[in-house]
């Protein structure tokens, strides 16, 4: 996993538009509603523990004490999540098929996303793009993405209309399979948590973006919906080069009474060897295995992961799973970021329905739109 300090971050999000309101700008204005908690919730922190204590509860008064905070909290995961493979740097591309469509060229790219693996993507690239931002979409497959499939859950064709560079990204052939993740070496022999070799193979996606010449490196951020909500979200906290991210309802933090939020599963944070456990809520019959069960008895919860996006921006675009009451946790994240000198960087939708609808999207695209193209 990534390991540089925080404050390395902080010339990074120089480059990104201010956050104050700006005139002019539509996309600021479609998101600022979204970037405080509701009047009941503002303060209100939960039972999180803050992020802003070290472990031996000593508390985080500098960015320099953040710095080492930040680190502490990488090696802290990486321990129970297990240490990625050297990256990708260098990513060699073939191009299968390209077709033109609309007013962009859609490309069937294959690349090397794990040490042992390859797989197909969707590179969309609009006409005349150069130094253009971009976006990488997950999923199951990455078909849904570029509009192929389910209506609303288009998030690189959508974003490709705005001058985008897409590559859409899926876990086509483990869906299948019904394994959904990656498995680093083999399913057999894990030493990466599923989740999080997901958040690596996305990490090499990130290259494969930004040796391209339509792409600014500094300008690409990760989202995704459901399981690629989970996905987009290690992605974006354990990898630091992703400029922002939006989280499309993934379940934004531990919850063992809902059954979509299933950290606990052997494709997420729950690995132990085959034959797996039965699909569904834990139970005295059917338990929980792996770092899940230490994670929760050590009470660490996903915040922790957030307060790492600090000071870059993200959203979560909130659904069934990530209701309002979500903003106790990112409440936690804001802290972090006012402790840099930085305000509305956390922001949160919420619909009832867990799928995404135009409203929602409209925010998700918005929000890409204020933090990666140039400021006005």
């Amino acid at each position: 996993m990534t390991s540089r300090p925080a404050l390395c971050l902080l010339s990074l999000c120089l480059s990104l538009p201010s956050l104050q309101a700006q005139n002019g700008d539509p996309a600021w204005d479609a998101i600022k509603g979204y970037a405080t908690p509701p009047p009941a919730l503002a303060g209100d922190l939960g039972s999180y523990r803050s992020p802003l204590l070290f472990n031996d509860g000593t508390h985080v008064k500098t960015p320099a004490d953040w710095a080492r905070r930040r680190q502490e909290i990488i090696n802290q995961w990486t321990h129970y999540l297990g240490e990625w493979p050297e990256l990708i740097t260098n990513p060699k591309v073939e191009t299968l098929r390209t077709e033109h469509r609309e007013t962009f060229r859609q490309e069937r790219i294959r690349f090397r996303w794990t040490p042992e693996e390859t797989t197909e993507g969707w590179l969309l690239i609009p006409d005349g793009a150069k130094n253009a931002p971009a976006v990488i979409v997950v999923y199951y497959e990455p078909e849904t993405a570029i509009g192929l499939a389910k209506p609303d859950r288009d998030f690189a064709l959508q974003l490709t209309r705005k001058g985008f560079v897409c590559l859409s990204i899926g876990t086509t052939e483990a869906s299948a399979a019904g394994t959904y993740a990656l498995y680093h070496p083999s399913i057999e022999n894990v030493t990466v948590q599923p989740l999080s070799m997901l958040g690596y193979a996305a990490a090499n996606a990130y290259y494969v973006l930004a040796t391209r010449p339509e792409v600014d490196p500094a300008r690409i951020g990760i989202t995704g919906h459901s399981f690629g909500g989970k996905w987009s979200m290690f992605a974006s906290c354990l990898f630091e080069k992703f400029a922002c991210a939006a989280w499309s309802d993934p379940g934004i933090v531990f919850d063992d009474t809902r059954n979509s939020i299933n950290y606990w599963e052997p494709w997420y944070l729950g690995f132990h060897p085959k034959p797996w456990r039965k699909r569904g809520l834990v139970t005295p019959d059917n338990p929980a295995h792996g770092p899940y069960l230490q994670l929760r008895a050590d009470g660490r919860d996903l915040h922790e992961l957030h307060a790492l996006m600090a000071p870059r921006p993200f959203l979560v675009s909130g659904g069934a799973e990530d209701t309002p009451d979500r903003w106790k946790p990112l409440q936690h994240s804001i802290a972090v970021n006012q402790l840099l000198g930085y305000q509305n960087r956390v922001f949160m939708t919420n619909r009832p329905d867990h799928a995404p609808n135009p409203q929602s999207n409209a925010v998700l695209v918005a929000f890409f739109e204020h933090f990666l193209k140039p400021t006005p």
